[in-house]
């Protein structure tokens, strides 16, 4: 059976169930709003929905551990899990499936397990991010973007920004292979040109002449604070757009919105990949209206 036609079958069977146990896998996820997120949109459609956290930090686990976590999780029942930093890449090779966005992007951020035990690997960041883009900057010109961050996160975020049809993409990163790797992806499915990958160097350079900033690294998050760069290399011409939602305003934000930039949180991003993640766990059409909603309350809150 095809990742698609695999993914389709579960979601059908998912869809005439009423009780779930999701986990989400990730390094520092204490303030990740995921469970809460998912829980309420359950809510709404009568479900029994446990969502509980699988914390690397806590465990004294590391990214290389992901993969027995998955095979664990199996084992004990749960019926799907959201991966986030630092696993979306390790925990590919420990999997029996992909949908043919995470085989392009190398990038699993939602695992399903079937009702055979089998597990396939999903993406729905990607297409958060785009809908949040589209959402939030839609009229935000394209020609030159850089990105900041080629992991899991960075993977996602490029292809939906030259799916959305940004001419040009250059990608910067601490580790320069796996940024020209991501280059190379990107380029191989979209045409030659339109992603390149730069060293950390040229940051400045590269944001003089650009039309937007995506930052798409754990820096700025609740237990990596900080900015990624000197503020000195943020300009008013930027729109600035940050995949960190926890804080939602982050300290690159607030510096690039006192410039007067433009600017997109991570929320947005979030809600919509999750709401993305719960229809494929459940079978049930989500409202994302309704979960922004429900962000916007939990950040409130």
């Amino acid at each position: 059976m095809s990742s698609t036609s695999a993914s389709a079958s579960t979601s059908a069977s998912a869809s005439a169930r009423s009780s779930y146990l999701i986990g989400l896998v990730g390094a520092g996820i204490g303030p990740s709003l995921s469970p809460a997120l998912h829980q309420r949109e359950a809510e709404h459609h009568g479900l029994r929905y446990l969502y509980r956290r699988i914390d690397l930090d806590t465990l004294g686990l590391g990214p290389d551990d992901v993969g027995a976590l998955v095979r664990t999780a199996r084992r004990l029942g749960y019926d799907g899990l959201n991966i986030t930093h630092p696993g979306k890449q390790t925990v590919i090779p420990y999997l029996d499936d992909l949908s043919e966005d995470a085989r392009a992007l190398g990038a699993v951020n939602t695992v399903v397990f079937g009702e055979d035990g089998r597990s396939c690997g999903h993406n729905t960041d990607w297409s958060g991010f785009a809908q949040s883009f589209a959402r939030g900057l839609e009229d935000a010109p394209t020609r030159r973007v850089v990105q900041l961050g080629a992991g899991g996160a960075g993977a996602a975020v490029a292809h939906a920004l030259l799916t959305l049809g940004a001419d040009r993409v250059t990608l910067v990163d601490a580790d320069r292979d796996r940024a020209c790797a991501l280059a190379a992806g990107l380029t191989g499915r979209f045409g030659d040109g339109r992603a390149y990958a730069a060293p950390r160097e040229q940051l400045g350079a590269l944001l003089a002449g650009a039309d937007g900033l995506v930052h798409a690294t754990p820096m700025g998050m609740a237990h990596h604070p900080g900015l990624p760069f000197p503020a000195g290399l943020l300009h008013p011409g930027l729109w600035v757009a940050d995949v960190v939602y926890r804080p939602l305003d982050t300290e690159l934000l607030r510096q690039a919105r006192a410039l007067g930039c433009r600017t997109l949180d991570g929320g947005g991003m979030a809600v919509f990949q999750a709401a993305h993640a719960f229809r494929l766990f459940t079978g049930r059409e989500p409202d994302p209206a309704r979960m922004l909603a429900h962000m916007a309350a939990l950040v409130a809150a």
